[in-house]
C-alpha cells in the first residue's frame, strides 16, 4: 500500500536519504526542510534524479509553518528534524539547552499534535519520532542533546499508550539511530569548543577530549545511512509498527549491555 508520508529535516543526512528511499518505493513523499535555500536545493536534486518529491520549507519551531500540514491527509509523519548541542551540564548556558529542547522536543510535539488531528479523525496513521540511542544511556558532554532524546523517547512511548486507549488505529514508534557518519556528530561535539574558553572547568582537557572524540567517531560511526534508512522504511510501511527500531544493530546491542551493567 502506497502512503502519503511527510518527513521533516529532509534537507540532508538521514532525512534526505530516507526521502529518496521512500520515493523509490512508490510512496508520495513530502520532503520538508528548515529553510527555503535547502528546499530549492532539494527541488533541484529531485528534478535531476527524476524523482517526484513535494518539497517545501517547514521550520518546525514556526507555528505558521506547522499549520501548513493541517490540510494534508498524512498516512505517516516522520519527525526527523533536530539540532545538536554539547558541553558539560556544569557550565553550559541554559539558553543553549532551552533551544535544543525547543526544537527536538517542544516543536516536534507541537507538529505532531497538528498531524494527529487529521489522523485521529480519519482513524488511521503512523507517527515516527527519530530519537537516538543517546536517549538511552548518559553520555558525558553530550547531555544537552541526549536529554532531549531521553525526553522524546519517553514522550513517544507514552503517546503510543494513550492512542491505544482511543482505539483509533493511529500508531507511534521510535527510530533510534546510533552513530552514523553524516557530519552531525562532529558538528555537535565541536560546538562546545566555541564557548568553553580558558575559564571552563575542562579547558585543560580540551585537546585530549577532541582527540578522544575523533578516535571514537572513527571507530564507531557507520559509514552509510543504509541500515537506519531501512528501519525508517520498515516502520513507515508497517501496519502495526513495533515501539523501537534501532540501527546499526551492534550499537543498539552495546547500549543494552551498558544499561544492564550500569555503565
Amino acid at each position: 500500500m502506497k502512503k502519503n508520508i511527510l518527513i521533516t529535516g529532509a534537507g540532508s543526512g538521514i532525512g534526505l536519504d530516507t526521502a529518496w528511499a521512500l520515493a523509490a518505493r512508490g510512496h508520495q513523499v513530502i520532503a520538508t526542510t528548515f529553510d527555503e535555500p535547502q528546499a530549492a536545493s532539494l527541488r533541484a536534486q529531485a528534478a535531476s534524479r527524476g524523482v517526484a518529491l513535494r518539497v517545501f520549507k517547514l521550520d518546525i519551531t514556526s507555528a505558521a509553518d506547522r499549520q501548513q500540514i493541517e490540510a494534508l491527509e498524512l498516512d505517516v509523519l516522520i519527525n526527523n528534524a533536530g539540532v545538536g548541542e554539547s558541553g558539560s551540564l556544569a557550565e553550559v548556558d541554559m539558553d543553549r539547552v532551552r533551544q535544543v529542547f525547543e526544537v527536538n522536543l517542544f516543536a516536534t510535539l507541537a507538529l505532531t499534535q497538528v498531524a494527529l488531528r487529521g489522523m485521529i479523525a480519519r482513524r488511521r496513521g503512523t507517527v515516527l519520532f527519530v530519537s537516538s540511542i543517546a536517549g538511552r544511556v548518559p553520555m558525558p558532554f553530550l547531555m544537552p542533546y541526549a536529554m532531549t532524546k531521553f525526553a522524546l523517547s519517553a514522550a513517544g512511548a507514552g503517546l503510543r499508550a494513550e492512542l491505544r486507549q482511543l482505539r483509533c488505529n493511529v500508531h507511534v514508534a521510535l527510530i533510534e539511530p546510533g552513530a552514523i557518519h553524516t557530519g552531525f556528530n562532529q558538528a555537535m561535539t565541536e560546538r562546545k569548543y566555541t564557548w568553553m574558553g580558558p575559564h571552563s572547568y575542562f579547558a585543560g582537557q580540551a585537546e585530549r577530549m577532541k582527540a578522544e572524540e575523533a578516535r571514537t567517531f572513527a571507530f564507531l560511526e557507520a559509514k552509510s545511512t543504509r541500515s537506519i534508512v531501512a528501519q525508517m522504511v520498515k516502520a513507515a510501511e508497517a501496519g502495526k509498527p513495533r515501539l523501537r527500531y534501532v540501527a546499526p544493530w551492534i550499537q543498539g546491542f552495546g547500549v543494552r549491555l551498558a544499561r544492564i551493567f550500569g555503565v
